[in-house]
């Protein structure tokens, strides 16, 4: 998926250092933060594709970099969820501090490790996280915080992907808010048979109407095709 027409790059500038991100949002309508897998980055095809998804019906997003590219050479760094939590929280922060962003409702969509981060960044966020969608992320990996997410939160997972599909039950089970999850038939981890991705988008795209926007807001054409594969 290319840019879309309103998307701008962003320099978020932290005290400890500057991340770079792709924010798409039109005046009045939600935020979908996006948080990725290690080793991965706000270019990632998967998540734009959800992006794009969430841009036709009607829903912001910010995809942007938890690490820099000196500090995702560091394969520790990549998996230390503390870090990429506290990263995240302070993106959030900055996002409110934009121009209409206190009024903006804002979600997390988290990919692996990063659905960890924003986990537990919503546990810390309560009053400014409405809801959380984690595509075969690692949810286990957020351990006591699960007990304190409040935003309705979707885990989804592919069939074939038996051993995180264990960890999103036991996760489940530790969480006490508005939750559910789904398992999408014939994917595996990395969702790269014909029409799975498809499906994470349109269930994203249905929760976040949900709990985000509005429910009228409209259901996006490129999801109902077989013809829109991820290349």
């Amino acid at each position: 998926m290319g840019a879309t027409e309103n998307e701008r790059v962003v320099r978020i500038c932290l005290p400890e250092v500057i991340l770079e991100g792709n924010l798409a949002v039109k005046e009045g309508q939600p935020v979908v933060v996006f948080a990725h897998d290690s080793g991965s980055s706000r270019h990632s095809p998967r998540n734009r594709f959800v992006a794009h998804a969430l841009h036709e019906a009607g829903i912001g997003t910010l995809l942007f970099d938890l690490l820099t590219e000196e500090e995702d050479m560091d394969y520790e760094r990549r998996l230390d969820i503390g870090l990429l939590t506290v990263r995240l929280e302070k993106v959030t922060r900055w996002l409110k501090q934009q121009p209409g962003g206190l009024m903006a409702k804002i979600g997390y969509f988290g990919a692996s490790t990063g659905a960890a981060a924003a986990l537990k960044a919503a546990a810390d966020l309560t009053k400014d996280i409405g809801a959380v969608v984690s595509r075969g992320g690692r949810p286990d990996l957020a351990g006591d915080a699960l007990g304190r997410v409040e935003a309705p939160t979707l885990l989804t997972v592919g069939g074939l992907d038996d051993t995180t599909i264990q960890l999103n039950r036991e996760a489940y089970r530790m969480m006490r808010g508005i939750k559910e999850l789904k398992i999408v038939p014939g994917a595996t981890h990395l969702l790269e048979e014909p029409g799975t991705l498809e499906e994470v988008a349109r269930l994203a795209v249905t929760w976040f109407r949900k709990y985000l926007a509005s429910p009228s807001s409209i259901i996006p054409t490129f999801l109902k095709s077989d013809k829109n594969k991820l290349r």
